[in-house]
């Protein structure tokens, strides 16, 4: 029996099939031609680090920082799906990139 105040699982939000990962630079960081990609809700992070790498050229003794919304830093291993769980903004997960700290 559900009680009052439980979601029935019809209104039960399923987790999204991507993400979509908006990168926004900050700092003298290139910016990206198409800052938008879907990327896999169960990746971590560090796959976020490496793909955006990737997309800007850069090699793996390059500096770069990335931050969720502007604030923090989150860990390599943490899931992309609970990134956007807790932080995505219109249906986005915004990530700032920079070749030189900007954030704490």
């Amino acid at each position: 029996m559900n009680s009052p105040g439980a979601s029935s699982p019809s209104t039960t939000q399923l987790p999204p099939q991507k993400v979509v990962v908006r990168f926004k630079a900050a700092g003298n960081a290139p910016i990206l031609k198409q800052p938008f990609f879907k990327i896999s809700p169960t990746q971590k992070f560090e796959f976020v680090i490496g793909f955006l790498r990737k997309q800007l050229g850069f090699q793996p003794n390059e500096p770069l920082f990335l931050y969720v919304n502007s604030a923090f830093a989150p860990a390599p291993d943490e899931l992309v799906s609970n990134l956007y769980k807790c932080f995505g903004i219109d249906q986005n997960l915004i990530v700032n990139y920079s070749t030189t700290p900007v954030w704490g």
